[in-house]
């Protein structure tokens, strides 16, 4: 029960409110007429609390308490709704939010992590508490391949924990829980090392390859362009007057969409070679629509043409296998051994700087001193004659 009390000669009401004690000033001095204002007033506001229908912001608008109550409320509230809502329900409100910021082929990725590895486990509990331990075992069985695919690799068990320590430090923040991924670091690494082609192996190549695909591959291995990027080339995107070619799409997951990275919106200046093969390829097609494509009309089937044209040339030829992808370091290699300035090369490359360079190619690096693309010209033309 509240207590109408009294203050240098002003009423005071005493009461509880929450489970708090609320001591509330008036304007009434102290009287038994006011008394017996300041006691209605004092049994309407237990009537409302015990009915919940109690704002204290109608009763005291200028009291400290408002502020109290109000964020009391809103705790309450994110608790409430926290200790109910599941990992399955806020990473559907999630997706949808995230969506539009990623490329089709990002989502489907992140989408297939969710669906195999993270909803499985994690897809019905409450999301306030899961804990540090919770997440260790879940990748402790990764790495012990319990009830998952064996020999996961440490960079693909990263790939598969990253969606989930956004997901739980972005619920953290909305609800403002204390996030379980605290001091959790991803495990360490080793950089795969790069095996690019020798110009002398590029030219065994690129000799007895089929004709169709001579093109295709000389452009490859000479312009640092990656899988999706080539494959996702159009016509519209070479710019022979300029000498470039314009990266702009990428073809990923049988999709047309966006490139890798910002810095993978770039022009490569294409050399002698490329320029006179992309030439002759223009005037052999129909100069419309998708540069290297099928007689459909499709981009080149990066599996069909690895396992029918890729790797049947390598073993013929008896140069160790390696993936087409390694086309795109060995034009790196390539240039770093002709003397191209890093600059233009990263340029070349779509990195943002210099640093990936030297990181992955760094025995690669001879004294590097020139600016643009003239270097290279005169070590294939040296090479080429010489052969």
């Amino acid at each position: 029960m509240g207590s109408v009390n009294v203050r240098n000669n002003k009423l005071l009401l005493d009461f509880r409110y929450k489970g708090i004690r609320c001591r509330e000033m008036t304007m009434l001095e102290d009287s038994v007429a006011n008394r017996k204002r300041a006691g209605a007033v004092l049994k309407r506001i237990e009537a409302e609390i015990h009915l919940n229908q109690f704002e204290y912001v109608k009763h005291f608008p200028n009291s400290n308490n408002v502020k109290k109550f109000t964020e009391y409320d809103r705790m309450t509230i994110l608790k409430e709704s926290t200790e109910s809502l599941k990992v399955i329900e806020f990473i559907e409100q999630w997706l949808t939010e995230k969506k539009a910021e990623w490329r089709p082929s990002q989502l489907r990725t992140i989408e297939d992590i969710l669906n195999l590895y993270i909803l499985p486990r994690f897809g019905e509990m409450q999301i306030s508490l899961i804990t540090k331990s919770d997440i260790m075992t879940f990748r402790a069985d990764l790495v012990e391949g319990k009830s998952f695919a064996k020999d996961l690799s440490a960079s693909r068990i990263n790939q598969i924990l990253s969606p989930l320590r956004v997901v739980l430090n972005d619920a953290s923040e909305r609800y403002e829980f204390v996030s379980p991924w605290k001091s959790i670091k991803p495990l360490p690494v080793n950089r795969k090392p790069v095996h690019p082609f020798t110009l002398d192996e590029v030219l065994k190549i690129l000799s007895f390859v089929r004709k169709d695909f001579r093109c295709y591959f000389l452009v490859r291995f000479f312009s640092g362009l990656r899988t999706g990027e080539i494959d996702g080339l159009q016509w519209e995107n070479v710019d022979f007057e300029r000498r470039q070619i314009l990266v702009r799409q990428s073809w990923v997951r049988n999709k047309l969409g966006p490139v890798k990275t910002k810095t993978s919106l770039r022009e490569i200046d294409m050399n002698d070679l490329v320029y006179e093969a992309l030439t002759q390829h223009f005037k052999l097609s129909n100069g419309r629509g998708f540069v290297f494509q099928t007689s459909g009309g499709h981009p080149m089937n990066n599996k069909n043409m690895s396992y029918r044209v890729w790797y049947p040339t390598l073993d013929i030829l008896k140069i160790p296998r390696r993936n087409p992808y390694q086309t795109r370091h060995t034009a790196a290699t390539l240039w770093l051994a002709s003397g191209e300035s890093p600059e233009w090369i990263a340029k070349q490359m779509g990195h943002a700087n210099t640093n990936m360079l030297f990181t992955v190619y760094s025995r690669y690096v001879p004294n590097l001193t020139r600016r643009d693309g003239s270097a290279f010209e005169a070590f294939l033309n040296q090479k080429m004659k010489g052969e």
